[in-house]
């Protein structure tokens, strides 16, 4: 069977290097101390691509584990947290932390744009005794960027923990942990990075290690705890067998990413030509501003649905995009342009068969976005 062509938001194509490396022969990670300095090599090469001097773990679990082990292992009860909220992904970083019984208070932003960073500093001149706060880099469902670059350092000014899902944002968007202020940066493998899901990434600061080695009550459960692994490579244990092919594939996307040097370029290049094409075709952007460099969020044309455009893409041109979920679902469609997908050519080919798709359902378009796109580009 033919496989589709993948143009999600995650997880992405995964290159012929990357699936060589996941078929490599393996060894007892446990046991075979140079894995342990292959891991720790991995780890430090993540740190060119986060622009960090702080510690970086890869776990075993899709990006969501880091999202919970941050709030777990920082969160004790009764902390009172910030959280940030212009979308989906925002608004549930709060319920990991109430899980963890923190106080959450959230500042809501609108969800079409980007966060309001002169909201949030008038917020935080009034009511600043925060533990830690959570923000979203890169809200997947609506395409939305948000800037960290200027709100991570507003909130350390009042100590606060800054924790930053920067899962669809990391590789394809500018980037710069230390300078940023941020504590702890999450990211996840299958998405600019082009591996299989499965693998967390994440850097900690000193004072977050300083918050997680610190607390007055134990860290609730195992698998998410960060502190079981703050001695990791010094006792040459981990606190659970590695998924060692999975990590020798997420090198070997690493390592096709950071010999590229200008990826941040090439995503936001693509990403400004895809918005323009479908601006030009009549089409309307779901986002008003802070557009994306690794996903494009449209409002779907009346007269299609959702399902239409799936079913079509895929039977007919071997192509999947996708939806979104919540109060998004059925009205809009997203195209991923995220590592591997952020290609010229593979994007071409999926704005001539949705072209194709909308016209075919009577949509009325003003030019055909495959020809619109190559004039952008």
């Amino acid at each position: 069977m033919k496989k589709p062509l993948i143009m999600t938001p995650g997880p992405t194509y995964v290159h012929e290097e990357v699936r060589r490396a996941l078929s490599m022969e393996m060894t007892n990670p446990d046991l075979d101390l140079n894995f342990y300095e292959f891991y720790k090599e991995t780890c430090d090469r993540f740190k060119e691509l986060l622009y960090t001097k702080n510690e970086v773990l890869i776990l075993s679990g899709e990006a969501i584990l880091g999202l919970e082990a941050a709030c777990a292992s920082l969160i004790e009860p009764g902390d009172k947290v910030l959280c940030i909220d212009n979308g989906i992904f925002g608004n549930g970083f709060g319920d990991f932390a109430k899980m963890y019984g923190a106080e959450v208070v959230y500042f809501k932003s609108d969800y079409k744009r980007a966060i309001d960073v002169k909201g949030l500093e008038n917020l935080l001149k009034e009511n600043n005794d925060f533990k830690m706060a959570t923000i979203v880099h890169c809200e997947t469902p609506s395409g939305i960027t948000n800037q960290i670059d200027l709100i991570c350092p507003l909130l350390k000014k009042y100590g606060i923990i800054t924790v930053v899902d920067s899962v669809s944002a990391t590789g394809g968007e500018e980037l710069k942990t230390d300078e940023w202020k941020i504590d702890i940066l999450l990211g996840g493998s299958q998405k600019c990075l082009s591996a299989p899901a499965g693998l967390t990434f994440l850097s900690i600061s000193k004072d977050a290690w300083d918050k997680i080695l610190n607390r007055k009550i134990p860290i609730v459960g195992f698998y998410c705890n960060i502190s079981n692994w703050k001695r990791w490579y010094e006792d040459k244990w981990f606190p659970y067998t590695p998924p060692i092919n999975d990590i020798y594939g997420l090198r070997a996307a690493l390592d096709r990413l950071l010999e590229e040097k200008d990826y941040v370029k090439r995503h936001k290049q693509i990403a400004e030509a895809v918005r323009k094409s479908l601006i030009g075709a009549g089409l309307k952007l779901y986002p008003l501003d802070g557009f994306s460099n690794t996903v494009t969020t449209v409002d779907l044309p009346e007269g299609i649905t959702f399902n239409d455009i799936f079913e079509e893409m895929i039977n007919e041109h071997n192509i999947m995009i996708a939806g979104a979920f919540d109060f998004l679902k059925d009205k809009v469609i997203r195209i991923g342009h995220m590592g591997e997908n952020c290609r010229e050519e593979k994007i071409y080919i999926t704005l001539k068969a949705l072209d194709h798709v909308f016209r075919k359902h009577g949509v009325k378009l003003e030019g055909e976005m495959h020809k619109l796109y190559a004039e952008y580009r």
